[in-house]
């Protein structure tokens, strides 16, 4: 178990931990010079003979070390409240108390301390005073244990009340990757860099790897201690200490905040949409894109909140919201934090992270915040899976879930409806029955292309996918497009998509244009006219040439020349026949075969070299066997 102190400065948080385990505090000399703590305490302790140790984290209290509290706050199962009795409650004492009830701390215990101070009346209206404070919120049934660090009265109480805590404190998940927020670095003589922190879930042990920071260093566990005691593997709700071995790693790039990650879960983010909480005592609401302080993990940074509900939050509301931060930070659905205003001098709410990696774009959609009302209230991802394909167009990242829960997706069962669709960027799933539903009207919009563009014989890829303004992301569009192509429900003519019954067909006013022109074409055999000798207007018969070859009716050899399929499959037997003579074909027998120039023959080689007939070598050229047009001839 691990407890954490709270409460108002000069309280007796530092004596009355003493006092239970017997070691002592503010060690640090500028602590004992102003005679209060500065930074974060750590001490452990067995509360009983023969019981495994506690870890008690102590905290400073005045209000200028709030961000440190904050730090050592995180991944507590019990918090301390301390309250003196010739104080009473303090400024202090609830700022503290509301952010370890936005933390979500599962116990507390309240210690009226310094009761050797008071007369017994002062202790029972103290008393008063805290079960008013807590009253309206989860720790109302707390314990309240007057005491005395000095004369030690009401201690040992104090302990029999940790000790039945900590039979009762539930065992964290040992499920997901392993997440320590960093809270202390320093160096070790003959072993090194060491870290310690929380572990809030997974395991890690001796030899493992792990990502550390901001860019995700890879760093391995030389040594580690679970709970100050030496051990080969730590776990989830545990005090760890690691000591780090890597390439080029110095304590100074170590600081407070930083993380240390199982491989994969590192996915730095900047947008995180949160439930937030506005603290009943704000006196003011809470406004859209106000700036503030997010503690998270043991990070402290900056940034704006974008309400995603309204412009404003009135105190004691909840609305989800945005935050956007000026510093990359770590977290998984569930993760507690707290906001602080923009000066860092009061506490305004909190909350829980409900998606770490929030959307750029439509972030106040409906689709959006019902994904965000399934995902609030969910713990495990088969739980939420349905709502958020339900309104997801696109798909959903398996990726990103396991990153989102730290839920392994080899310890994922799947519901019967849901379908991972491989992409060329990596698997999204689909509901089943969202997936299929996509497929009619795509197929729909290639008809009606097929309408609108009778002379062609489909769009490519891309075209189809700006025609039927898919909301697809490319990879996935192809992926669905692949599935219709393999079942035939479409099919493709080279890059061409179409339904397998469509007929490419000329417009009447095409047919007539051709009708007049096909004479000059037939008379003039394996010399056809330039598209500025037939006649018409250039533009409009170059449209018509171009679409027939589009068709298959005639070869574009160069530009403005044209060739009748017919003709080319007449030129490509005779390119055969010249093969079979003598496999490597020189352009003068082609061209004495043909009966045209020197010029004409070689632009005419080309384009069979372009289409695959005939490969060069040098100065002549060899049939390829493989093609489909030389294949056809030989039949």
């Amino acid at each position: 178990m691990i407890v954490g102190t709270a409460g108002h400065i000069d309280h007796g948080k530092t004596a009355l931990l003493q006092a239970l385990t017997g070691q002592a505090g503010d060690t640090r000399r500028e602590e004992r010079e102003r005679g209060m703590t500065i930074d974060l305490g750590y001490r452990y302790a067995a509360l009983e003979q023969g019981a495994a140790l506690t870890g008690f984290i102590d905290v400073p209290g005045h209000e200028r070390f709030t961000h440190n509290m904050l730090a050592g706050a995180q991944g507590i199962d019990l918090v301390l409240l301390v309250v003196a009795a010739d104080d009473g409650v303090m400024p202090q004492t609830r700022e503290h108390l509301a952010i370890v009830e936005l933390l979500g701390i599962p116990q507390a215990l309240v210690a009226i301390s310094k009761c050797d101070r008071v007369d017994a009346g002062r202790v029972l209206e103290v008393q008063e005073q805290v079960r008013a404070l807590l009253a309206p919120g989860p720790y109302a049934a707390a314990p309240l244990i007057a005491l005395s660090s000095i004369t030690g009265a009401g201690v040992e109480t104090l302990r029999a009340h940790l000790l039945q805590a900590q039979r009762d404190v539930q065992q964290r998940s040992r499920e997901g990757g392993f997440r320590l927020a960093i809270d202390r670095a320093f160096s070790v003589a003959g072993a090194g860099i060491v870290v310690t922190g929380t572990a809030l879930s997974g395991q890690v042990a001796v030899g493992d790897t792990l990502l550390f920071g901001p860019q995700g260093k890879p760093v391995r566990i030389r040594g580690l201690h679970a709970q100050n005691q030496l051990a080969e593997r730590a776990f989830a709700g545990e005090r760890v200490a690691l000591n780090l071995s890597a390439e080029r790693l110095a304590l100074e790039q170590i600081h407070r905040g930083h993380w240390l990650l199982g491989e994969g879960l590192y996915a730095p983010t900047q947008r995180l949409d949160i439930d937030l909480h506005l603290l009943p005592g704000e006196l003011r609401s809470f406004e859209h894109f106000q700036p503030v302080h997010v503690h998270i993990g043991t990070q402290d940074v900056t940034g704006r909140v974008a309400l995603l509900e309204g412009s404003s939050l009135a105190p004691g509301e909840r609305m989800f919201a945005q935050l956007l931060l000026n510093t990359p930070v770590h977290a998984v659905k569930g993760d507690p934090l707290i906001l602080r205003d923009q000066s860092a001098q009061r506490t305004l709410g909190g909350g829980r992270v409900v998606d770490p990696f929030a959307p750029t774009r439509q972030r106040r959609s409906p689709e959006r915040l019902a994904q965000l009302q399934a995902l609030v209230g969910a713990v495990r991802l088969e739980e939420v899976l349905p709502a958020l394909l339900a309104h997801s167009e696109s798909g959903v990242d398996p990726q990103r879930l396991e990153r989102q829960f730290n839920q392994p997706r080899s310890h994922w069962q799947l519901p019967a409806d849901v379908r991972m669709v491989d992409t060329r960027q990596g698997p999204l799933l689909f509901s089943r029955a969202h997936w299929e539903a996509l497929k009619a009207p795509l197929l729909g919009h290639l008809a009606r292309f097929h309408e609108l563009e009778p002379d062609q014989m489909g769009p490519d890829r891309d075209r189809l996918r700006r025609f039927s303004g898919s909301p697809l992301a490319r990879p996935v569009f192809i992926s669905l497009l692949d599935e219709l192509l393999a079942s035939s429900a479409i099919a493709s003519s080279g890059p061409w998509l179409h339904l397998p019954e469509h007929q490419v067909r000329l417009s009447d006013e095409d047919q007539l244009l051709w009708q007049q022109l096909q004479p000059q074409f037939e008379a003039a055999g394996f010399n056809p006219p330039w598209v500025r000798d037939l006649g018409h207007d250039e533009t409009v018969v170059r449209a018509l040439l171009r679409k027939m070859a589009r068709l298959g009716l005639l070869h574009q050899v160069v530009r403005d020349l044209f060739y009748t399929d017919a003709l080319l499959r007449r030129m490509a037997a005779m390119l055969v026949q010249l093969a079979n003579a003598d496999p490597d074909i020189q352009v003068t027998a082609f061209r004495d075969a043909v009966g045209l120039g020197r010029k004409r023959s070689i632009q005419i080689l080309e384009y069979f070299d372009r289409i695959g007939l005939t490969r060069r070598f040098g100065d002549r050229r060899q049939i390829r066997t493989d093609n489909a047009l030389a294949q056809r001839t030989e039949a």
